[in-house]
């Protein structure tokens, strides 16, 4: 989608809304595509000194397995976006990943959106964020309750443990 933005390019001060989804469901992220459902995109393009600035949020609920204890998932996700939006680069070499040319007097949304989505994505799918895992000798999903393993005593110290025998 291409937003204009010719109405703020010469004046300090404005904005311009914008609101839009987005469809990533074929975007893969590791070994799944757990972007099911649209991206809602919102915010605003402000001209900020003679800068485009865009800054907005990105929500919608990721479906998928996850990396720890590999129980299905579904969790909701918000990722803020801040972009400058130039007209030209001066030094290509030079610019990050958050910098964007217009198309004219327009963004094109769609490229800024995507580009902010995958790279505000973790690189493990967790069903939450302080996911405890499977125990490695078990199985046994640890977010479910502890297992009843003993842990296995350091090597190191098997001499130790001989004296308390």
């Amino acid at each position: 989608m291409l937003l204009s933005v010719s109405k703020i390019l010469d004046s300090p001060g404005g904005v311009v809304p914008y609101e839009m989804t987005l469809d990533l469901s074929g975007e893969t992220f590791g070994s799944c595509q757990p972007v099911t459902e649209p991206v809602r995109c919102r915010g605003q393009v402000r001209n900020t000194a003679g800068v485009l600035v865009l800054t907005g949020t990105l929500s919608t609920t990721l479906h998928g397995v996850c990396d720890r204890c590999a129980s299905p998932f579904a969790r909701d996700v918000t990722f803020p976006v801040e972009a400058v939006l130039v007209r030209q680069l001066e030094h290509e070499d030079d610019a990050d990943q958050w910098t964007f040319l217009l198309q004219g007097d327009s963004v094109d949304l769609d490229e800024v959106m995507t580009t902010a989505f995958v790279l505000s994505m973790e690189s493990k799918l967790l069903c939450k964020e302080d996911c405890k895992g499977l125990c490695p000798t078990c199985g046994k999903n640890l977010n479910e309750g502890p297992c009843s393993c003993r842990p296995e005593p350091d090597p190191r110290l098997a001499v130790l443990a001989k004296l308390l025998k």
